[in-house]
């Protein structure tokens, strides 16, 4: 009887270690599975956002904006945007306060015209554009970059007659799939 006992328990200790290890090898392939469907679904993000800035029809939506000397703020993105059309760009920036500022969102938005437009990729498939924003209340130089493989990007804004240097960082998008709010501009 003991020998029985022994034996059900060995038993049962080898059947709960071969569930355990098809449980482990499953939970790797599922794992598996889900990083190459993220891989696709950023490869066609990254092919669309690719597609936009060709047609200079496109919006960066802002999640993260950080100052000169690295202080980060997370804020929302449909507020907080850099938007290309042709010959025109928008660059918005909307804190969540209680202050309306001048655009009514707490924050301020500044048309301008584009001049010195420059798209460049680099041998790795990274995007990197150069603009100068020439407007009312903007005067900077604006530089978008894109990692190959994603529609995330950044942008830094460089103000020509201050140091009050800033970058936004966020996704990629073509304009009609873009959910912005734009404010009152100056």
């Amino acid at each position: 009887m003991k020998h029985l006992f022994l034996l059900l328990i060995v038993l049962m200790a080898g059947v709960n270690h071969s569930w355990a290890q098809s449980s482990k090898e499953e939970r790797a392939r599922i794992r598996q599975e889900r990083r190459a469907e993220q891989e696709r679904i950023d490869s066609l993000s990254f092919e669309l956002a690719r597609h936009a800035i060709e047609d200079r029809d496109f919006v960066l939506e802002a999640d993260r904006v950080i100052f000169k000397r690295g202080t980060t703020a997370h804020v929302t993105s449909n507020t907080n945007f850099v938007s290309v059309h042709n010959d025109d760009a928008t660059v918005q920036i909307a804190f969540n306060v209680p202050m309306s500022g001048f655009n009514g969102l707490g924050g301020i938005t500044v048309d301008g015209k584009i001049s010195k437009y420059q798209q460049k990729t680099d041998k790795k498939g990274n995007i990197t554009i150069d603009m100068n924003v020439m407007g009312t209340g903007i005067s900077a130089l604006v530089t978008i970059r894109m990692m190959k493989g994603s529609n995330r990007a950044s942008v830094e804004i460089l103000p020509n007659f201050n140091s009050n240097r800033m970058t936004l960082q966020g996704i990629l998008l073509p304009k009609e799939d873009s959910n912005i709010f734009k404010g009152s501009t100056l």
